[in-house]
């Protein structure tokens, strides 16, 4: 067994054994399903005063000395940095090192940090609420961060030369729901020591909620794009209504498709556009993302998708003109189903948010039936933390998609949809290309598809009459004589 929590031998808040013990790639599971057969028992949150309500800016002014760092000393491609416990991130959670077949867990010493404020610093052995892990990503020999792991059961990562945007979770429980959500969280990390010169790292991670426990295991590649491999395997407490599998988050502020309600001087903000989805029957589908007036609840059924993904299209600073936040620059993230995922849907959350502060967009596979309590659920999946999908497309894509009024009908709207890619690489000058498109209510009409010289690709226009309707779902594709040679495009259309 390995430490921490493993075999429920000791408390989470009782001093962590001197002795290495054995670890395996069985470990984190047998500890999971162990737990999960007990009541469930938060990690311990309690702080001294001195840091219980520490403000945004005291949490950051507390650094982690780089010379403390895990292997930082070992000459390995990676190291470890740790986070204190404070701010929004009061839980413990343990850390272990992993070493020729076993676990040690990692000492907490309040001097691995440096304090702008010396009164932060407390002698009380708090432990730590997170890990970064980082990696010469950008430059050879300098180490900088490309990924966290840091609060409930959230966690990131970059490609090379990107900064932060969405985020991913290990597991959602009703996202979504007017009921409320539940937040599961790791609240254990084992950290597999890798060789010399490997530019690879295993980290295992022990999730816990009070409806299901979860055993991670990750294993990272940082590079031009960032993969994780992720085993996931659950062993719920209750029956799980509501599952959320693979559960990407990240925040949509406006764009040139959804403005209405914002005066701002930028074209776009926002970490993610679209989401992206493969099907199983191979199907590409793209789908804007909104911000929405009242949240809304979209569902895509499939069965064994191919993938899906909170995706950023538009890498041109001139799409966002701001030079602090270089959204230009975050990452999409694809999730690549191992293996039979069968029946299901992937949903999509959109949240209304007034400002590109909070997290509003939220997606992940739904399994078509509920997690039953006292049962294992395996999913394997690899994450792409990069700059597009993975693999090309010979489909045309969506470039931009754009929404505005229509002269002397308030009721309509106009949208403007431009096309590139493959298709129009060695087209003819007399290329002739048709929009196929479809409403659920309303009406759509004056549809014109012309060239876009400046993409070096094509434009599609048309007018939506929504009439009586309070909701339409639009959908469109470029066609030519043989059939549709776009992705489809997809829209939720509400006043």
């Amino acid at each position: 067994m390995g430490t921490g929590l493993s075999g429920l031998a000791r408390a989470a808040d009782a001093p962590s054994p001197p002795n290495p013990t054995p670890f395996d790639e069985t470990t984190v599971r047998q500890v999971a399903r162990d737990l999960s057969r007990t009541p469930y028992k938060p990690p311990p949150q309690n702080l001294p005063s001195a840091i219980k309500n520490l403000t945004f800016d005291q949490f950051r002014a507390i650094t982690f000395k780089p010379e403390r760092a895990l292997w930082a000393n070992d000459h390995l491609y990676f190291d470890v940095e740790f986070f204190p416990r404070g701010f929004l991130y009061a839980p413990q959670v343990l850390m272990n090192e992993v070493t020729d077949g076993h676990s040690t867990p990692v000492p907490y010493d309040p001097d691995m940090f440096s304090y702008a404020d010396p009164m932060l610093r407390v002698t009380d052995n708090l432990g730590f609420s997170g890990l970064r892990l980082r990696c010469p990503i950008n430059t050879p020999g300098v180490m900088e961060e490309c990924s966290v792991f840091l609060g409930a059961s959230y966690f990131r990562a970059v490609a090379k030369g990107q900064f932060y945007g969405l985020s991913a979770r290990g597991f959602a429980d009703g996202t979504g729901d007017p009921k409320g959500e539940e937040f599961a969280i790791f609240r254990e990390f084992w950290l597999e020591k890798p060789a010399p010169g490997v530019q690879a790292v295993t980290i295992h991670a022990l999730l816990d909620s009070p409806s299901t426990t979860g055993a991670f295991r990750f294993l990272i590649r940082p590079g031009d794009t960032t993969t994780f491999d992720v085993e996931a395997t659950f062993y719920p407490r209750t029956k799980i209504e509501q599952p959320g599998v693979a559960t990407l988050t990240g925040m949509f502020y406006f764009d040139e498709n959804d403005r209405y309600r914002v005066d701002d001087w930028r074209p776009a903000a926002h970490d993610s556009e679209a989401l992206q989805l493969w099907t199983g029957s191979g199907g590409q589908l793209y789908r804007p993302l909104v911000n929405p007036v009242d949240l809304q609840f979209s569902a895509f059924s499939d069965v064994s998708p191919r993938g899906f993904g909170l995706m950023q299209r538009k890498r041109d600073f001139r799409d966002y003109q701001d030079l602090a936040l270089n959204y230009q620059k975050r990452p999409s993230l694809w999730i690549e189903p191992i293996g039979d995922w069968q029946h299901g849907a992937v949903d999509l959350v959109e949240i209304p948010t007034p400002n590109e502060v909070n997290d509003n967009i939220v997606s992940f596979w739904r399994p078509a039936h509920p997690l039953e309590a006292g049962k294992e659920y395996g999913f394997t999946y690899r994450m792409y933390w990069g700059w597009d999908t993975p693999w090309p497309t010979d489909l045309a894509r969506v470039a931009s998609t754009r929404v505005g009024g229509v002269t002397d009908h308030a009721e309509a709207r106009m949208f403007v949809i431009d096309f590139d890619g493959k298709p129009f690489e060695n087209v003819s000058q007399d290329a002739h290309f048709h929009l196929i498109p479809h409403c659920s209510a309303g009406k759509i009409k004056n549809v014109v598809v012309e060239p876009n010289p400046y993409i070096k690709g094509w434009r599609t226009t048309f007018e939506f009459y929504p009439g009586d309707a309070k909701l339409s779902e639009l959908q469109c594709q470029l066609a030519n004589d043989q059939g549709p040679i776009s992705e489809t495009w997809m829209y939720h259309w509400t006043p």
